[in-house]
């Protein structure tokens, strides 16, 4: 197995900002600005239904391979505003918005958060579009998707991509060495946590006054419970010493994890000994100066690494 670590030496691309904040609507076409030397991709809202009936808003752009990316919290398919024109000249790229998220739907209840109807509604999205086969990249909730996306479905997953948060296996090593980092999830999983959050607290993280206004409208537009029930139905628990290992089946894709090591809920030694789970090449970045939400904090070596490790992985 190849164990690979990538550099800030990596070919990065040119990459400017982009716009693909939905209307409020739906059904819209968005243009985007084009990474240094590409033309402009225009991208479209769409929708898939999930096997509950749960119907997932997703943005679509560019021709080619399916990369599907995964938002986590708090965020929605803006996140990857930046990323999806440094991709969609050669591949289709799809940013959903998760279930409670933005313009998704936002059934009531714990139950309906659960890993497993998280998992088909990445699988949806897939159908939706016509493909067999994705590219799975996931941040933070997003990222634990991916990772559970690829041990419920490895017949069509292609290749992975994970920012910030660590494997299953390895998640519990994390949450022992620093219970303290674990306290606001904790808290969110009590009763009534939702009541404590507005959309502009939640857009605080955004540096951009822009980019926030978007944020908070994005929120103003989602479920705060449907949000907290993300840590109710799927947050692991204290790790208890005298149980046994978990095992996970080992994932037969290339993978590519990475982490800002200024990340305060998520330690970069979660990541260590990744390349156990994986049988195929598992390479590692992490970024010195990048905090937790690390595709906006190192926006141009985030994008140009996921770009230059694509291409060095081509899919059928």
């Amino acid at each position: 197995m190849i164990r690979a670590v990538l550099g800030a030496s990596l070919m990065m691309l040119a990459l400017t900002a982009c716009d693909t904040m939905p209307d409020g609507k739906g059904g819209g076409i968005h243009p985007n600005h084009a990474a240094a030397g590409h033309s402009v991709v225009p991208v479209a809202d769409k929708y898939a239904t999930s096997p509950d009936g749960t119907k997932i808003h997703y943005l679509a752009s560019g021709k080619g391979p399916l990369v599907l990316m995964i938002h986590g919290f708090p965020d929605f398919s803006e996140s990857w505003s930046q990323l999806t024109p440094a991709l969609n000249d050669a591949y289709r790229v799809v940013a959903i918005d998760t279930r409670g998220y933005n313009l998704s739907d936002k059934p009531v209840g714990v139950a309906n958060y659960a890993m497993p109807k998280l998992i088909e509604d990445v699988q949806a999205v897939i159908k939706a579009e016509g493909y067999s086969k994705a590219t799975v990249i996931g941040h933070d909730w997003g990222a634990a998707q991916a990772w559970n996306y690829a041990f419920a479905h490895p017949e069509t997953l292609e290749r992975l991509v994970i920012l910030s948060v660590p494997h299953p296996a390895n998640m519990g090593r994390q949450l022992k060495a620093a219970p303290q980092n674990s306290s606001y999830a904790r808290n969110f999983q009590k009763e009534g946590s939702e009541n404590n959050l507005t959309a502009e607290g939640l857009a605080g993280w955004v540096k951009d006054p822009a980019e926030r206004a978007k944020y908070v409208e994005a929120f103003k537009r989602s479920s705060f419970a449907g949000m907290m029930n993300y840590y109710r139905a799927n947050y692991p628990s204290a790790p208890d010493p005298n149980a046994p290992a978990q095992v996970f089946p080992k994932i037969d894709v290339p993978v590519l994890v990475i982490h800002g090591m200024k990340d305060t809920a998520l330690l970069s030694m979660g990541h260590n000994d990744t390349w156990d789970q994986v049988s195929q090449d598992t390479t590692l970045l992490m970024a010195p100066n990048a905090g937790h939400f690390v595709q906006h904090d190192a926006a141009d070596l985030v994008n140009g690494t996921i770009r230059a490790w694509l291409d060095l992985h081509p899919v059928k």
